[in-house]
């Protein structure tokens, strides 16, 4: 494998990342197979396999609501709402458990998602993702320094074995690099259940004198 034609190709993949404007949903509540084909029309060319990957399936979208990831849909109908807290569940499933994602969540679903108040579930997902394009830029800048610091690794293992090394070189730094970042999600929301653990034992303390 040709190290900078990978390269090339996980830049070129980049513009492959959509991003769901809330204009993008429809503005009518939605049944489960209209929810999964408009996840499945925005998000599928991200995915590694996009012509065999499903983005999110009617089982997914049921054992999110049956785990209190996801408010229960009203007379079997998603509202815009609905469809902003799967994307958040589909960018967070591939790192976090479903617990870590209940702990996140639920505080957001709990406060924000009832529509028409002053802070609202599409106020907070434009403003998360108001951040996309610069984290991106920043996010190709450090994949390009990992990348050239790899390169420079194992100038004196045999010419045959050096590519493989260097390829292994530069996927042990994007891999700790992940590792690191997830662990240090995951030490937030570990905060994030101890207070709110704590809030409910004062609370039950609390009514019971």
């Amino acid at each position: 494998m040709d190290t900078k034609d990978l390269l090339d190709k996980i830049m070129e993949s980049f513009n492959n990342i959509e991003h769901i404007d809330v204009s993008d949903i429809p503005n009518i509540d939605l049944y489960m197979d209209q929810v999964t084909t408009f996840m499945d029309k925005y998000l599928r060319k991200g995915s590694r396999y996009p012509d065999e990957d499903k983005v999110m399936t009617k089982t997914m979208i049921n054992n999110y609501a049956k785990n209190d990831l996801l408010p229960p849909p009203i007379k079997k109908k998603y509202s815009r709402e609905h469809v902003l807290v799967l994307i958040f569940i589909y960018y967070y499933k591939g790192i976090l458990s479903i617990s870590d994602i209940q702990t996140l969540l639920s505080p957001i679903t709990d406060k924000f998602f009832q529509k028409g108040r002053e802070l609202d579930m599409e106020t907070i997902y434009e403003e998360v993702f108001s951040m996309k394009d610069r984290q991106l830029e920043r996010l190709k800048e450090d994949i390009v320094e990992k990348y050239t610091s790899a390169m420079a690794t194992f100038e004196d293992a045999p010419q045959k074995d050096q590519e493989f090394l260097k390829l292994f070189s530069f996927i042990c730094a994007l891999s700790f690099d992940v590792y690191l970042k997830k662990m240090v999600i995951e030490r937030m929301i570990d905060g994030m259940r101890s207070a709110s653990e704590k809030k409910e034992n004062s609370k039950k303390n609390g009514e019971e004198k």
